[in-house]
């Protein structure tokens, strides 16, 4: 029989949560779904730092969980115990750090090395703990999980990990209904009080979004347009104001409710996403399901995302950037084929995928790569 594993939770149950919060979520949701449809299937071990909502994982008998409270230093004191007293035949951290110590094989995903291309956009003592803890967690264990080609080149680069030791993984992306988003434009419109045009930003206002060079070309753009620019997110550490000196038609909404997100972007011309790093951009995707073009860079891994299905542009080059918007605003034809191809592109990044894969690393961590499942 499959042995058991201890799978880290703690970031599963975030209120408002980020990226790494949200595919720790949805990926253990997949997982407990996937393991149960195994012939021979896991004991899953989820721990947790706080109470978990009664409903926010199915109920499974192959499935235990356990919740340790610990004020400090929850993965490296608290977890760890738990591990060393358990022994577990795997560990699984979806969305942090491996402990420094602790017994048996493990599984780690590394979701982007974004400190590395741009240190300045990390405070300094966040930057010195992701390259501490992300070098030994790729060296501690057996497998690495990388959510794009461009971090796993990353982590061959900058930390020698052997491209044996890394599987690529595309997170899911949640499937936001078409024809529920455009139902809900109008009301999501009047609830933030935008115009009838728009072009959406999604995600934490912060240098490494590359939010002032947007808000640049938006600028660029509306000297030959009408519309708006929302930028929809919590204004991230080192969020600069000053970005917004001259630029009129600029909404900043702050944190915006999951259930409005579908109707933001089905009522937009475009996403415009000119991030200058990401690991896996969650928006690009999310905005095809919901039938809104989409402008990107061709950095990181936005291009291998996007592909044929977007804008791709340079995102330090503010001319360019601004020309894929006007030619979004423009050019009715464009729009009707980006959409098109964003729909089909988009079916290609599902959470059901994305847990099979994860559970043929655990048996290949496990008893390798020749395990029967």
């Amino acid at each position: 029989m499959p042995g058991a594993i201890a799978i880290d939770a703690s970031r599963s149950t975030k209120a408002r949560p980020t990226g790494t919060e949200h595919y720790a979520l949805r990926l253990i949701q997949s997982l407990i779904k996937a393991n149960d449809a195994r012939r021979q299937p896991f004991r899953l071990a989820l721990y947790f730092r706080d109470e978990p909502p009664a409903d926010l994982f199915e109920r499974s008998r192959h499935v235990n969980m356990f919740v340790l409270k610990s004020p400090r230093l929850w993965t490296h004191l608290r977890w760890a115990a738990a591990l060393w007293k358990t022994r577990p035949a795997l560990s699984f951290v979806p969305a942090h750090s491996l402990p420094f110590f602790f017994p048996g094989k493990a599984v780690v995903t590394v979701h982007d090395l974004g400190y590395k291309h741009f240190p300045a956009a990390h405070p300094l003592l966040q930057r010195l703990y992701l390259d501490i803890t992300t070098r030994y967690s790729q060296a501690r264990a057996a497998l690495v999980l990388a959510d794009s080609r461009a971090t796993a080149a990353d982590l061959g680069h900058y930390y020698s990990t052997p491209a044996g030791k890394i599987r690529t993984v595309y997170p899911g992306v949640d499937a936001l209904d078409a024809t529920s988003a455009a139902a809900a434009i109008d009301s999501v419109r009047a609830k933030y009080g935008l115009p009838q045009r728009y072009f959406l930003f999604i995600g934490t206002l912060q240098p490494r979004k590359n939010i002032k060079r947007l808000i640049q070309a938006f600028r660029r753009w509306r000297e030959d347009h009408d519309g708006a620019l929302v930028l929809a997110g919590a204004k991230g550490w080192l969020f600069d104001e000053a970005w917004l000196e001259g630029a009129d038609n600029v909404h900043v909404t702050g944190y915006i409710d999951e259930a409005d997100k579908g109707g933001l972007l089905a009522g937009a011309m475009a996403l415009v996403f000119p991030s200058l790093h990401e690991g896996f951009g969650f928006p690009v995707i999310e905005a095809m399901h919901c039938g809104c073009p989409v402008i990107a860079s061709k950095s990181s891994s936005l291009r291998e995302l996007v592909a044929d299905a977007g804008l791709l542009v340079d995102p330090l080059d503010i001319a360019d950037i601004a020309a894929a918007m006007g030619r979004c605003s423009d050019d009715g034809g464009l729009r009707a084929d980006l959409i098109a191809r964003g729909f089909k592109r988009a079916g290609r990044f599902s959470w059901s995928a994305a847990a099979a894969e994860v559970l043929a690393a655990f048996d290949e961590a496990i008893i390798g790569a020749n395990s029967s499942r």
